[in-house]
């Protein structure tokens, strides 16, 4: 591998081995790397770990219902240009003036190489993912309108996140690295907490630390906390003045780790029994 582009922990991303092992393979092997795991795991962060780790710009795709693959591509004004030619604008005759890159093709024609991320592809329609297979395959796309093909100049390291909200077709997973980031344990809770707030008190950070595990081992959460409401929460109780005897027995600020009626109610009652 070129160790002058080998990702690594960064001073605001601590990362597992496993996955810089995946994040380096895949940029090795050119390939797009889709991340899984629960929310609040660092997915949609790690894309921006990376672009730091290796020096390069992040173009960041957000992925909605509505999201065609042809978005990422080009769009062309039609109806601006239908404007234009109503009123006598010049250069009506020349489309490319009327076609916009996307997301993807912003990354294709990028002087430099870029890092892609592709957040949350399973957001989108079952027929999304396959109907990208040519471009991630190609790295360039057919612009019909101007007869223009768009290569890109660097192929962009592509990063995919996923919920697995939707089972991604089997041809496009073949032509993924993978890798699935595991809930971090308490030693690395605890590791990311410091990156974030390097003066926190240690009997502050164990019983926080506690309580959040505590608090996701409550049966039937609609949504658990993830480590990005832990960091939430952390700096809530510094800012509160909130010690760690206080916290080993009350739970101060609640609603910045859960955020559903129904998962308060649970906590009420797990602490209660």
């Amino acid at each position: 591998m070129n160790h002058e582009k080998l990702f690594r922990s960064t001073g605001s991303y601590i990362a597992g081995t496993g996955l810089i092992e995946s994040v380096n393979v895949a940029v090795a092997l050119e390939k797009p790397l889709l991340i899984k795991g629960e929310p609040g795991t660092g997915k949609t962060v790690l894309a921006q770990a990376v672009a730091e780790a290796l020096g390069m710009d992040l173009i960041v795709w957000n992925i909605k219902s509505t999201t065609r693959a042809q978005d990422g591509l080009y769009s062309y004004d039609t109806v601006k240009r239908l404007y234009d030619s109503q009123f006598g604008e010049a250069g009506v005759s020349d489309i490319s003036r009327y076609i916009r890159l996307g997301k993807l093709g912003e990354a294709f024609s990028h002087e430099n190489q870029v890092v892609l991320l592709i957040d949350e592809i399973d957001k989108a329609d079952l027929e999304f993912p396959n109907d990208l297979l040519w471009e991630l395959d190609r790295m360039e796309f057919y612009i019909p309108e101007t007869g223009v093909t768009v290569r890109a100049k660097q192929r962009p390291v592509v990063i995919i996140t996923s919920n697995a909200e939707k089972e991604l077709p089997d041809a496009f997973l073949r032509r993924c690295i993978f890798h699935y980031i595991d809930f971090p344990d308490r030693e690395l809770l605890e590791k990311i907490v410091r990156t974030h707030f390097p003066e926190v008190e240690d009997k502050l950070l164990g019983a926080a630390v506690s309580a959040f595990e505590e608090i996701r081992s409550i049966r039937n959460l609609r949504k658990k906390p993830g480590t990005s409401e832990l960091l939430d929460w952390v700096n809530a109780l510094q800012l509160g003045g909130i010690s760690g005897e206080v916290l080993e027995k009350e739970l101060p600020f609640p609603g910045v780790l859960l955020k559903k009626d129904e998962d308060l109610d649970a906590l009420k009652k797990h602490r209660f029994l």
